[in-house]
């Protein structure tokens, strides 16, 4: 388990590379939801998600001989995106490894960053061909089963215990479930009274059917939310969840969209659906916790393009 005294120290190491990100409250989605709502804008981050936190963190970490051998990612969008990205600013080589279903614009992202793009049919085959050019000699970047990337996502946490005024409930996507365990570990220990919930969609359940297993199970990847799709979560983030986070709630692909363009209107935020989950999630924290309720939802990336969010909204019946 990762504590409060390695989240800070990863926070001075990565302050230079990353953004202190806007901790604001929303009137829009105050008035949607008729209860306080703050939002922590991961959307402005460098490569447009919280991930560059942890892919800076664990790039200044390499040994110089990590370095000059390059690294190697798996992801399904945001990951590789930044990864690319502070690899290219700290000079070092990175091959980053996506299933064909990730988004284009994120596979051009990757490659015009100057990483090589290795690319695979699904999710689980990125991770074995990730694995066998770790055993080749590369260093493998996890998404989430790396202390020292946990505690880079756990500095959203620590600057949102800072930032934000009096919360009672903090919502927190989930995917192999790093950003959850860094942000439940630094609020443990800043905001212990506060309520952390975690939101899944529907076909990208790693996380919920490890709490109900008792431990990561394989899952079966369905969900149009690629950068929440997890074939599995790892022990490490299970066992972050388990102890520190009240409960994981799952909501449908659709309402996921839904809350997308809610962030666009009411918000006046651009969220990918990994972010727009958390609305549909927060009216049903709302509905459970009754009055008095104080929210803050960590926004946490808007690298979805006008275009997928219009096509994802006319398959949906929404407008």
């Amino acid at each position: 388990m990762i504590g409060l005294s390695e989240i800070e120290a990863t926070a001075e190491r990565i302050a230079g590379h990353v953004v202190r990100t806007p901790t604001l409250p929303s009137p829009g989605l105050t008035a949607l939801f008729g209860a306080p709502v703050t939002v922590k804008l991961e959307v402005l981050q460098r490569t447009g998600s919280f991930k560059a936190r942890g892919a800076a963190a664990k790039l200044l970490a390499l040994s110089e001989a990590e370095r000059a051998a390059g690294v190697v990612a798996v992801s399904g969008g945001n990951h590789g995106i930044a990864l690319a990205v502070m690899a290219a600013a700290l000079h070092v080589k990175a091959t980053v490894v996506m299933p064909r279903s990730a988004p284009a614009r994120s596979v051009g992202i990757v490659g015009e960053a100057g990483a090589s793009v290795r690319l695979t049919d699904g999710m689980d085959e990125a991770f074995e061909l990730a694995h066998r050019l770790r055993d080749e000699g590369l260093t493998l970047i996890h998404p989430f089963d790396d202390p020292v990337l946990l505690a880079g996502q756990g500095t959203v946490g620590l600057e949102l215990a800072a930032d934000a005024g009096d919360l009672t409930d903090v919502l927190v996507s989930v995917g192999g479930g790093a950003l959850i365990s860094g942000v439940a570990a630094a609020l443990r220990a800043r905001r212990p009274g506060v309520r952390i919930w975690g939101v899944e969609t529907e076909g990208a359940e790693a996380m919920s059917r490890a709490l109900a297993a008792g431990g990561p199970v394989p899952v079966a990847l369905s969900s149009i939310v690629s950068t929440l799709s997890a074939p599995s979560v790892s022990r490490l983030t299970y066992d972050h969840v388990s102890a520190l986070v009240d409960e994981v709630l799952v909501v449908p692909d659709r309402e996921a969209v839904r809350g997308t363009l809610d962030f666009a209107e009411h918000a006046k935020v651009w969220a990918e659906p990994a972010a727009g989950c958390l609305l549909p999630a927060a009216r049903r924290v709302l509905e459970r916790v009754g009055d008095g309720a104080r929210l803050a939802l960590v926004v946490c990336g808007g690298n979805a393009t006008t275009g997928d969010v219009a096509a994802w909204a006319e398959r949906f019946g929404l407008r």
